[in-house]
């Protein structure tokens, strides 16, 4: 009877592979046609050149006398890796990101760990609070946000009555307030995958480091920290990656020497009707953001899981 159930059991683990073959085709389905196809457009436009027509760029492919022609033109990422205003753009973008990121672990992580310390009636209300912003328009938070900020906003008048400031801090129009919106807008993406590793964690672990001796700062830059790395890559990824080409928080609450490459696309995509430099644009920005992705995946996947 074993000697039969082992061959049944083979016999089953192959008829079920082709399923579990076939479970996969709908996700990767998905992102060839929402994310490799219109990638794939867009490096098409920048290699085209701009013209004054509908579509504002010419073909790559042309037929002339029997005669099949294709034209690339690199000019516009010559001119990307050549030209200071594109250059400082990428900089910047680069740096508010990782400027944005940091300061978002550094309130998420305290936040997650608080949340994920509570008891569970008190967890699922936390979480509640964290994700409730979601449930609003991303234009209308940033328009409240300006009415926050402004010199006589809602901030400046609350300092003022405490009688800290004198006069108003410019926090609209500033490099400040495109901090305070992309922290605001992008905390909770850091929040809720420190949460979901922090609550997985085994207090067991904690306790025996306790009756080991060990003081609680140490115990959690030895036991707990370690053990949540994989939540603070993914929560850094969550913001970082949308962070770098935010368009709308920088265009309202920050400054005109505010760089971004979100800014900069809107510019050449319809104030410049320029679409194969936007495209090129794009194209390079997700380039520069795909190999961290890749080397981040590669450590995470030799990493022993928690």
């Amino acid at each position: 009877m074993v000697r039969t159930a082992k061959p049944l059991r083979a016999w089953g683990a192959r008829l079920l592979a082709p399923g579990r073959r076939w479970a996969i085709i709908p996700p990767y389905l998905f992102l060839l046609v929402f994310l490799a196809l219109p990638f794939a457009l867009v490096v098409k436009i920048s290699l085209a050149e701009a013209r004054f027509a509908v579509p504002p760029y010419t073909a790559l492919l042309s037929v002339r006398d029997q005669t099949v022609t294709l034209a690339l033109q690199f000019s516009h990422y010559a001119y990307l890796a050549t030209d200071g205003l594109y250059i400082d753009t990428y900089l910047n973008s680069v740096l508010v990101a990782a400027i944005t990121t940091l300061l978002c672990l550094l309130i998420g992580y305290p936040a997650a760990y608080a949340i994920a310390s509570a008891t569970p009636q008190r967890r699922t209300l936390y979480t509640l609070l964290v994700t409730l912003p979601f449930w609003t328009s991303a234009l209308l938070r940033t328009y409240a946000w300006v009415g926050l900020l402004k010199n006589e906003g809602l901030i400046n008048q609350a300092l003022r009555w405490l009688g800290w400031i004198h006069e108003p801090l410019q926090l609209y129009h500033s490099n400040a307030g495109v901090y305070i919106g992309m922290v605001y807008f992008y905390l909770p993406l850091m929040i809720l995958p420190l949460l979901d590793h922090l609550i997985k964690l085994d207090p067991r672990l904690l306790e025996a480091a306790d009756d080991l001796g060990a003081h609680p700062w140490s115990a959690f830059f030895t036991v707990t920290l370690p053990l949540s790395r994989r939540g603070i890559s993914t929560g850094c990824l969550l913001v970082f990656i949308p962070a770098v080409g935010e368009y709308v928080i920088p265009e309202m609450l920050g400054g005109s020497d505010t760089l971004m490459i979100g800014r900069l696309m809107w510019d050449e995509f319809f104030n410049n009707m320029d679409w194969p430099m936007a495209s090129a644009i794009t194209t390079a920005m997700v380039l520069l953001l795909l190999v961290p992705l890749v080397l981040l995946q590669r450590l995470q996947d030799k990493e022993p899981s928690a």
